[in-house]
């Protein structure tokens, strides 16, 4: 889906976005969102296999599943209230959990409190679907579009469509940073008064880390809009960016030029695996997640080369458990479809291998702080929702409303219930005279 597929088509923003109930949602503009539109055509024993799964797996749970016009499902918890059963479980008979997304983006399903039901979902990933049916997943579960290959050409297309929708959509739920990465607070529950100065500990932290100051020649790679750039220009060092979303590239341009530190840093439009030159320190804040599996050996391959030796790497990175990125790294989901395409979270097990097996570079320590992260989306899906109006005044119809409450929800869920970390690495490259230990 393109970014115009995205917004609402019509020319006259939809005022106060996701506020009309769902067991009532206008009618979807099919031009926009052709599967939203739509409900598929599935077959009577499809449906009537389908229901007897979804309830199967849902009365295990500890949540209660509504569905018009039929008994409550469930061990009692989060409500998930389903509007049209009819719908939903043609979705999720011919898309799997694609259609269990689109359903919500349809109105068809919700829940008083999202991220409370899907923490449960997430907690309980492993068992919603028969063992074998697990085993049997190549055969059903959806693959990955060849087009969503994060080549060169395919890593621009896939980060535009996600990083390119609009500056003004991020400036609208993200903090003055414009950080878009897990910050690190000094306690629970967070706050937004307290997001920024959580974002600057963050930053801080992985600085510290890759032990940047003045003179260091700094490379990192994923710009976001630039706090990290400037923050290290503020310590001294000198920063070369690299980024392949052109608004986040013009916009941390900008902001580079505001600050007066236009002679310190660099922001280049630019894929990690054309980056040239020596650095003292490298620094990449989530951004393996959207390298795919098939090039983390040439990504870290690319920030071995880059860094000089006796140099230190500082990496942020989204983790979930080995066995689950192995089960599902060939699936298409609906994060994919629908916000990041291409992209693979990777386990602590796969990053640390793949350094070792494919690099010099060193594991010398890793912290993981998924509570926080839990928190930061916490906050932004709380301030997305109360913008609700600027957010259609852009152009963004319900249908993204929901797709967008939905994607920071899931995700919420994910580092609640334990199936997402997040860490933060730091990995050193040894003199050469070193490496064989003497």
């Amino acid at each position: 889906m393109t970014t115009a597929e995205r917004r609402f088509t019509t020319g006259t923003p939809i005022a106060n976005a996701g506020a009309v109930p769902a067991s009532h949602p206008r009618p979807v503009d099919p031009t926009a969102w052709p599967d939203i539109a739509a409900i598929p055509r599935a077959s009577r024993v499809r449906t009537t296999l389908t229901k007897a799964l979804v309830r199967r797996a849902l009365a295990q749970l500890p949540l209660r599943a509504r569905f018009a016009g039929a008994p409550d499902v469930g061990k009692g918890g989060p409500l998930i209230d389903v509007h049209d059963p009819a719908a939903f479980h043609a979705r999720i008979g011919t898309e799997g959990l694609v259609g269990f997304g689109e359903s919500y983006m349809a109105g068809e399903w919700d829940a008083p409190d999202l991220v409370a039901a899907l923490t449960v979902l997430a907690g309980h990933a492993a068992e919603l679907i028969p063992a074998p049916l697990q085993r049997l997943r190549t055969l059903w579960a959806p693959r990955h579009p060849h087009t969503e290959r994060n080549t060169p050409d395919g890593s621009r297309a896939n980060i535009s469509r996600h990083y390119d929708l609009s500056n003004d959509l991020f400036a609208l739920f993200l903090d003055d940073t414009l950080t878009y990465s897990s910050a690190v607070f000094r306690g629970f529950p967070a706050s937004q008064d307290l997001l920024e100065a959580a974002q600057h500990r963050k930053i801080d932290r992985l600085l510290d880390l890759a032990d940047v100051g003045e003179g260091t020649r700094l490379l990192e790679i994923g710009t976001g809009w630039g706090e990290l750039a400037l923050r290290a220009a503020a310590r001294g060092a000198r920063v070369t960016s690299l980024t392949l979303s052109r608004e986040q590239r013009d916009l941390a341009v900008e902001r580079v030029r505001a600050a007066g530190l236009g002679d310190r840093v660099s922001i280049e439009l630019c894929d990690y695996r054309e980056a040239s030159g020596t650095y003292d320190a490298v620094v990449s804040v989530e951004m393996i997640e959207a390298v795919g599996a098939e090039f983390w050996p040439v990504y870290f391959g690319a920030l071995d080369q880059r860094l000089a030796p006796g140099g230190r790497l500082a990496l942020q990175a989204i983790t979930m458990p080995h066995d689950r990125m192995l089960a599902s790294r060939d699936t298409f989901t609906w994060i994919h479809k629908y916000v990041f395409p291409g992209g693979l979270i990777p386990s602590t097990d796969a990053i640390e291998e793949t350094a070792r097996d494919h690099t010099a570079l060193r594991l010398a320590r890793r912290d993981a702080f998924g509570a926080h992260y839990a928190e930061t989306l916490r906050l932004w899906r709380e301030r997305f929702t109360e913008r609700a109006d600027e957010v259609a005044a852009l152009g963004f119809d319900e249908v993204f409303h929901r797709l967008w409450t939905f994607y920071l929800a899931y995700s919420e869920a994910g580092f609640r219930s334990g199936y997402l970390d997040v860490q933060q690495y730091l990995f050193t490259k040894p003199h050469p005279e070193t490496q064989d230990g003497r």
